[in-house]
C-alpha cells in the first residue's frame, strides 16, 4: 500500500512539474517569443529555424567523403570512399563529420554565433551536432574544441568552438578539455587563402597543453567551419604528437567546394 501511495505522489508530482513548467513556457513565449535561429523570425520551438531559412539549408547526409566530409555531387556505392584531395594527401585526423553546409542562411547563423554575441545558439547548435556525429561518439574518450589566440579571446571575449564542446559534453556525457589545445602564435584569418596557403597559415600553430593532457585518449575535436581542413588537420596534427591514440573532427558547416 504505501508503495503505491508512493507511486501514485510521484506520478502527481511528476505531473504538477510538467504542468509547471507548461505554465512557465507559455508566460515566457509571451513575454520573449521564440525566434528563428537564423532570420529572427517567430517560431514555435525555441532554437528551430522557421520555414522559408529551413528550405534554405542543406544539412549533409551521404553520400560524402569517408574522411572529410565533402559532399558528393553523385551517388557512390561504398559508404568509406574518399574525395580526390583525402585520397591524395590523407588528414591527420580519422574521420569528420558536419551538420550543413556552409553558404547562404547557414553562413548568417554561423557569423551571428561567431561575432554577434549569439551565445545563446550554441545549446541548440551542439544539439544538432549531436545527431550529425552520432556515430563518432562510441569511439572517442574527451572533447577537445579548436583554440583561439589569446588576443583574439580578449577581443571577443569566447570561443564559439568551445561553447559548442562544453554543451555536447553534457549531451554525449564525455569530458570536455576546453584549454586542451593552445594556439601558440596568432595566426592572420584564413579567409581567401586557398589550401596550400591555409596549411602553410597554421603549420605549427599548436600544442597540447599539459604533457598527459590528452595521452592514450582517443579526441573528439569541435570546431565552427571547416573549409579545407588545413585547421582541424593541423590541430589533429598537435593532439597526435601529445599522445592521442585518434582524433575525428565534428564541425557545425562544411564548406561544399573547398576555396569557395
Amino acid at each position: 500500500m504505501l508503495a503505491v501511495m508512493q507511486t501514485g505522489f510521484e506520478t502527481g508530482s511528476g505531473w504538477a512539474r510538467r504542468i509547471g513548467r507548461g505554465v512557465g513556457r507559455a508566460v515566457l513565449d509571451v513575454l520573449l517569443p521564440p525566434q528563428c535561429l537564423a532570420c529572427d523570425a517567430a517560431v514555435d520551438e525555441p532554437g528551430s529555424l522557421c520555414a522559408k531559412c529551413f528550405a534554405q539549408f542543406s544539412f549533409i547526409t551521404r553520400p560524402y567523403c569517408h574522411v572529410c566530409c565533402l559532399p558528393f555531387e553523385t551517388a557512390v556505392v561504398d559508404d568509406e570512399v574518399l574525395c580526390g584531395a583525402c585520397m591524395k594527401d590523407r588528414p591527420a585526423f580519422r574521420r569528420a563529420r558536419a551538420v550543413f553546409t556552409y553558404r547562404e542562411t547557414a553562413r548568417t547563423l554561423v557569423l551571428k554565433l561567431k561575432h554577434a554575441d549569439r551565445t545563446d545558439a550554441a545549446a541548440h547548435l551542439a544539439k544538432w551536432m549531436g545527431r550529425a556525429g552520432a556515430e563518432l561518439f562510441a569511439d572517442i574518450d574527451c572533447i577537445v574544441p579548436v583554440p583561439l589566440h589569446w588576443r583574439r579571446l580578449w577581443l571577443r571575449t569566447y570561443n564559439q568552438s568551445a561553447l559548442l564542446a562544453n554543451v555536447l559534453g553534457q549531451l554525449i556525457a564525455k569530458p570536455v578539455l576546453p584549454d586542451g589545445l593552445l594556439r601558440t602564435r596568432a595566426t592572420p584569418t584564413q579567409g581567401g587563402l586557398d589550401r596550400a596557403q591555409r596549411r602553410r597559415n597554421v603549420m605549427g600553430a599548436f600544442a597540447v597543453r599539459g604533457k598527459d593532457t590528452v595521452k592514450e585518449k582517443s579526441v573528439l575535436l569541435i570546431d565552427d567551419v571547416m573549409t579545407t581542413t588545413a585547421t582541424v588537420d593541423a590541430c589533429a596534427r598537435a593532439l597526435l604528437r601529445g599522445g592521442a591514440k585518434a582524433v575525428d573532427v565534428l564541425v557545425l558547416a562544411r564548406v561544399p567546394a573547398p576555396g569557395t
